[in-house]
């Protein structure tokens, strides 16, 4: 039952996608600012918001397979290009350096709820890396051999992943201890998360030139 579910490649999904949500993006330093000023209360609906955006584009690359899977040619070519964008993400994680989460002190009353949820939408779908990101791992990691099934369950993972990552962030990052050690230490989870993705786009790169 489990294996109609749950992909074999499930494992190294999950991994990727999971040092890809190490890296602060701009998505992160919206909810570290709101967070900082205004603690949970005034960021856990841009988490949600976020999710929500990150639901659409991985919607978007689950429909988009579909349409590229049963296109041997096409689907190579997609394969080989997720894995370049994995190692170019890798890359950048690479030459991480260390960040600085000087942000503003609390003020004023936090934003409402809609104003949360729209202003994480907005940033995560103005953000066409996840639309390349979340292609990238259907295609290159899942393979062709994925059911509809264990893509939707993968699907549903990742935006569950986003939201309680983001949600953790926002609750953790409002403390002055949690604040220093992210920006001491989180490029050295960075260039670390790079040099896996990095291996594991070699990896792939190199079993897409496997005959057959």
């Amino acid at each position: 039952m489990f294996e109609s579910l749950i992909p074999a490649a499930f494992p190294a999904l999950v991994l990727a996608h999971f040092l890809a949500l190490l890296s602060p993006g701009q998505d992160f330093f919206l909810i570290a600012g709101h967070a900082i000023r205004h603690d949970l209360r005034g960021s856990r609906f841009i988490c949600v918001g976020v999710a929500l955006g990150n639901a659409v584009y991985i919607a978007l690359a689950i429909l988009g397979w579909s349409g590229i899977r049963d296109l041997p040619r096409l689907f190579t070519l997609i394969e080989i290009v997720g894995a370049m964008y994995l190692l170019w993400v890798g890359w950048q994680l690479l030459r991480s350096q260390p960040t600085d989460l000087t942000i503003a002190a609390r003020t004023g009353q936090p934003p409402g709820m809609l104003r949360q949820l729209l202003l994480g939408l907005n940033s995560a779908l103005l953000n066409p890396k996840n639309a390349l990101f979340y292609m990238s791992l259907m295609t290159v990691i899942l393979g062709k051999d994925v059911t509809f099934t264990q893509q939707v369950v993968c699907g549903l993972w990742m935006v569950m992943a986003v939201l309680l990552w983001d949600l953790f962030v926002a609750a953790a990052i409002g403390r002055g201890a949690v604040r220093g050690f992210l920006q001491r230490k989180v490029h050295l989870f960075e260039r670390g998360a790079g040099m896996v993705l990095i291996s594991m786009g070699l990896g792939l790169v190199w079993r897409v030139q496997e005959p057959g």
